[in-house]
This record gives structure tokens, sequence and C-alpha cells, in this order.
């Protein structure tokens, strides 16, 4: 077969499609890096990844009406149409997914397991933004409650330097950064302050641990709060629920430590009768 003389003109609706899929692409990867390092301000990280979603949604409104003069004037950049949609599709899942995880969850982002007397940042109210350090109040308390019922103080019946070494020893192995750790004493509690990162995006979200004693055993708190945003995307409530279920089965396989075995009695010398 000959090859025509004129080949076909390509779509440039399909072109732009390509280039702006690309675009968004290293956007978004740029921008989670910074993020990620540390290396410029959260906000105008955010501020690039949110233009690499609305251009890679571009990309796939394109590459959609690409696929018009494709099908009907027999236009060539089908490839290219395709690459578009591909790439923006990939770039719009996953905050697609948490938009739809969060469209019933509250618009919160400090979780806390005790509302009224909640864990205080001591070291970690120094890196925190201003404002942000204190329990926002009685209205965010009763969101959570209804949105987490679950999340309530893990009691155990160890003693309170059992559940701070497990608590301490769990947080280790998730590689959290602990900032502060004050085990309990005869009249203190214990409390454990930590940094933890989101897995994608590289969030700081500030976690502080309370270890205090209860009855004849000992009772856990955990706080857990963003430093930006107004949610969190139920994130912080996953944390302490993960955190909380880990420290029990930690103190679970904890072998109890024997009590002692009661001393014998010291037998008393036997009087010897007086003679007469």
């Amino acid at each position: 077969m000959r090859r025509p003389l004129f080949p076909e003109p390509m779509s440039q609706l399909a072109v732009w499609s390509g280039r702006l899929a690309w675009f968004a692409l290293v956007v978004a990867l740029l921008s989670i890096v910074v993020l990620r390092s540390g290396l410029l301000e959260a906000v105008p990280a955010l501020a690039a990844f949110a233009g690499a979603l609305v251009c890679a949604a571009l990309a796939v409104l394109l590459a959609f009406l690409s696929f018009i003069p494709i099908w009907r004037l027999g236009r060539t950049g089908l490839g290219r149409a395709i690459t578009g949609l591909f790439l923006g599709l990939l770039l719009l899942a996953y905050p697609g997914y948490l938009a739809y995880r969060s469209r019933n969850l509250p618009a919160i982002s400090d979780i806390s397991t005790d509302t009224i007397h909640p864990p205080q940042f001591d070291l970690l109210a120094r890196l925190r933004p201003r404002g942000r350090n204190e329990y926002p109040g009685a209205k965010t308390a009763a969101l959570q409650h209804a949105a987490y019922p679950d999340i309530v103080p893990l009691e155990e019946n160890v003693t309170p330097d059992v559940a701070f070494r497990a608590a301490l020893d769990i947080i280790d192995k998730r590689k959290w950064l602990v900032v502060d750790a004050r085990p309990p004493a005869p009249r203190r509690d214990g409390f454990i302050e930590a940094v933890a990162r989101t897995f994608i995006m590289g969030f700081r979200d500030d976690v502080v641990v309370r270890v205090s004693p209860e009855n004849d055993g000992s009772r856990i708190d955990v706080r857990s709060a963003s430093r930006i945003g107004l949610s969190d995307l139920g994130t912080n409530a996953g944390r302490i629920r993960a955190l909380l279920s880990d420290i029990d089965d930690a103190v679970s396989e904890t072998p109890s430590e024997p009590s002692p075995a009661p001393r014998p009695a010291p037998k008393r010398p036997e009087k010897k009768p007086k003679r007469r």
C-alpha cells in the first residue's frame, strides 16, 4: 500500500492532553519531595500540588475531547490522548479516594482519647504553629465522639512502668521521631512525645502519650494532632486506634512478674522449763 502524500494532521487536543499530564506529574512529584524533605514551607508546596491536580483534570478532559476528531475525522494522536488520560487518572486516583473516604468525616485535625483533660504538648509545642497547641474544645470533642466513638483510653492490669515501656517500644518500631520520653514516677505521670509522618505526602503529625496509674493498673491516653489543615481525613484517629491496639497486644504478651514467695515465719526458740 502506498503511503498518503499528506498524512492526517494530529489532534491538538491530544497533544495538549499529553503535555498537561506530564507537566502535572512532574509538579506533583516535586511538591511531594519538597514536603517530605522540608526544604520549603508546606503551604506553597501544597499549592503546587493542588495546581498539579488541576492540570491532571484538564488533561483527562482534553483526552476525552480529542477522541471525537480522532474517531470522526481520522486525526492522529491517539497514543498521546491515552497517555494524558492514564497519567491524569493516576494522579487523581489517590486524592479522589481520600475525598470519597472523608465524605462523612468531620473537619477536625486534633484527636484525643481524653477530651476533658487531654495530654498536653510540651517540647512539641515549640514546633507546632501558633494557636494549635491547645485542644480545640467542646465542639471538636462532640464531633470526635460522634465520628470516632471507639477512641477511648486504654486500661491495662499492669504497672505504669510496664505500660510505658510497651508504648515506647511500639513507637520505636513505627520509626516515629521521639522528642521526649519521661517515665512515670510515684507522683508523676509518664509522657512520650513523638512526631509521626504520613505515608505519601510526609505530613508531620504530633503525638503525645500519657501513662498514669489507675486503680491496680495503668491508664494510657493518646493525643494525635496535625500541624496544618482543618481536616485530617481520619488519619489521627486511625493512628491512635492502631497504636492502642499494638500496645494492648504487647502488654498482653508481657509475662507477669511472679509475686515473691512468702517468707517462712522465724521459729521461736523453745523455752526451757525452769527448775524449781
